[in-house]
């Protein structure tokens, strides 16, 4: 009987010795990927561009003070989704939504909270979310991705083309090297995956089946403008803005061109 209560006894402690051991497993396993050697060929911004970013509110500030406010009602409502960049939630793309809902359009976001990586779960409650309001809306979604965002919105539309009248991706490295930028490190330690075996999507050069643009900056310090831009057939039109990685998110002049976009569409 006694023996009988120690067995029992240990069993917690036994249990929970088991799950410290996988959870050190487990980190060891992240720390690894978070330190990987980077490819010779692969680059990054500058880090003089990447501390460039810590000025971004700032910048903000000063463009959001200078821009004209003068209201410009859409020639035509579309339904827009905003899928937020890596590490943030959909709160930081406010800007950009207060600055499309003013002009008409109807506007919304991916419905996941914070963007830490794909899943096959959270994708496929994205499509199902997309194709849903798609039909609710009574017509295909614009799909606004902020890097890592982007790459989202793209595999969106190569799986449900149906769902989607066009793709624009801001600061997205969906060409080249996926180790040319510098998040790569974090986003497999955060994510649990190397960059380069996603649980979805793996050919994100691909063009979607449906118009397709490009956003980037010559003053990212995050993502490779040339990863962002994209090559010729990779993307139907890539346009270059001035502003930091992190500024994508609210830049007046990244709302005026989208909301240049949904008109020409």
């Amino acid at each position: 009987m006694v023996q009988g209560f120690l067995r029992t006894g240990a069993e917690p402690w036994q249990r929970l010795g088991g799950r410290l051991a996988a959870m050190t497993a487990e980190l060891s396993r992240r720390h690894a990927l978070a330190f990987q050697p980077r490819p010779t060929q692969a680059r990054g911004p500058a880090v003089a561009r990447l501390l460039a970013e810590l000025k971004t509110p700032f910048e903000l500030w000063q463009a959001k003070r200078a821009a004209t406010a003068v209201a410009v009602r859409a020639a035509q409502s579309h339904p827009v989704m905003l899928l937020p960049g890596f590490g943030t939630h959909p709160a930081r793309m406010k800007g950009l939504r207060v600055a499309l809902t003013e002009a008409g359009h109807r506007v919304s976001d991916w419905g996941l909270g914070f963007n830490f990586g794909p899943s096959e779960d959270r994708f496929d409650r994205l499509c199902e979310r997309v194709v849903a309001m798609a039909r609710k809306e009574g017509q295909p979604l614009v799909l606004v991705g902020w890097s890592l965002g982007g790459l989202f919105a793209r595999e969106v539309a190569h799986r449900h083309p149906e769902a989607v009248a066009m793709v624009v991706t801001m600061g997205s490295p969906f060409s080249g090297d996926r180790r040319a930028n510098n998040a790569w490190r974090a986003y497999q330690a955060i994510a649990g995956h190397s960059v380069d075996e996603p649980p979805v999507g793996h050919a994100f050069a691909d063009k979607p089946p449906v118009p397709t643009v490009a956003l980037w900056s010559p003053r990212d310090g995050i993502v490779s403008p040339r990863s962002a831009r994209g090559r010729k057939g990779e993307r139907d039109f890539a346009v270059a803005l001035r502003c930091t990685h992190l500024g994508f998110a609210g830049h007046p002049s990244v709302a005026d061109t989208v909301l240049r976009l949904l008109d020409a569409l």
